[in-house]
């Protein structure tokens, strides 16, 4: 498993509490950390950070657009507008990292030195948010738990692990472990005004691409000598269309195998991992390209096509993409030391478009989300690419 970087802001924090309780056991006096408990006043979270945090507030996301309040969001607040007596015993309350902390018993002040809320951020942005319509109630108080070590492996483990029974989802966890920061590099090489998603709270935008559709993507273009599932003679990609948690969690044991100089079969994984870095930033381009590809129009097709009011296609529907994209698997190489999806030259995208048509009409019945979903489809198409490459092996 690889390891975290965690970054922890220097600023000091003070931080207000009404009960304090060291309960510290001796595996962490033995691992030279103290555990600390207590009651704080609700406003003594509001000015901490959550850098640390594997979710940011999933309502603010970064500064982008706000989605709409979850359950959760809204059970918090109407606790603290309704009912606020019972905050603190309806409510998880936070969990705070920090790695010094000082204590003032007689004005009840701690002093928290290069610290993080990893657990509770949701509670801290709604508070803020009431705060700043002036309907956060003073007078009440929230339960915390302080961990304060200088281990920033453990901090960011223990960030996950505490987020677990929240449901974090598996793109923030994989971000936080530093899963995507190579692949985040190799995708910048080719498009350098964009940025890879490594968390739930970061939004798909014109900067921000969706990191898990690059894996479906990438997936979907591993090449037959790199394939990684043994038992299956002909690769079958179906899934790489509709199970992106598939394609992510398949991606995280491909690196760490790659990572794992002691596994068998790390010189495969190593190349697959490889492929993975080199070919992230044409995998996109592909993508983009034939998710409104021109040679769609003529065809016929309308379910799966949008097009714009003058007749230009905008936009083709991933059922009819994937297929295809999986087809161009077949021409991937390495050339120069580096992985390229490289056609021959006489390569014919009509008569793999008019081929993905007969498939959509044919076989998926004029459904773009069946065509996803069918091997035969994957198969038809996969046959065509072949026999180009097998004219250019042998002329």
């Amino acid at each position: 498993m690889s390891k975290l970087s965690t970054t922890l802001k220097s600023k000091s924090y003070a931080f207000p509490f009404h009960s304090l309780r060291n309960i510290s056991g001796p595996e962490d006096l033995e691992e030279n950390r103290k555990i600390y408990t207590g009651q704080a006043p609700i406003t003594s979270i509001l000015e901490l950070p959550t850098n640390a945090n594997v979710r940011g507030y999933l309502v603010d996301a970064d500064g982008k657009k706000r989605r709409a309040e979850t359950a959760v969001h809204k059970k918090i607040k109407e606790t603290l507008l309704e009912n606020p007596e019972d905050f603190s015993v309806l409510n998880s309350g936070v969990v705070i990292v920090a790695m010094e902390m000082d204590v003032d018993e007689k004005a009840k002040v701690l002093t928290l030195h290069r610290a993080s809320i990893i657990n509770g951020s949701q509670t801290q942005g709604v508070c803020n948010d009431l705060n700043e319509i002036g309907r956060l109630p003073e007078d009440i108080h929230i339960k915390f738990e302080i961990i304060v070590t200088e281990d920033r492996d453990l901090i960011g483990e223990v960030s996950i692990a505490r987020n677990f029974q929240n449901d974090v989802m598996s793109i923030s966890i994989a971000g936080r472990r530093g899963y995507f920061k190579e692949l985040q590099k190799s995708f910048k090489a080719v498009h350098p005004k964009l940025n890879l998603r490594e968390s739930e709270s970061e939004f798909p935008s014109e900067e921000t691409i969706d990191t898990e559709k690059l894996l479906q993507i990438i997936t979907a273009l591993i090449p037959p000598q790199l394939w990684h599932r043994g038992d299956e003679a002909i690769p079958n990609k179906v899934y790489t269309y509709s199970m992106k948690a598939k394609c992510l969690k398949e991606f995280q044991e491909i690196y760490d195998r790659a990572k794992n100089l002691n596994d068998e079969e790390h010189a495969k994984y190593r190349e697959l991992y490889q492929f993975y870095l080199d070919i992230a930033g044409q995998a996109w381009s592909l993508y983009q390209q034939w998710k409104s590809h021109p040679g769609f129009a003529g065809t016929g097709l309308k379910n799966g096509i949008v097009r714009d009011a003058n007749g230009k296609i905008t936009d083709i529907a991933d059922g009819i993409v994937f297929p295809i994209i999986s087809s161009l698997s077949v021409f991937a190489k390495k050339m120069s030391g580096s992985w390229k999806i490289k056609p021959p030259k006489f390569f014919s995208e009509p008569k793999l478009i008019q081929t993905a048509k007969t498939c959509m009409t044919e076989i998926a019945a004029h459904n773009p989300w069946s065509m996803g979903k069918n091997k035969a489809c994957y198969s038809q198409l996969l046959t065509i690419t072949s026999l180009y490459v097998e004219f250019e092996e042998h002329g």
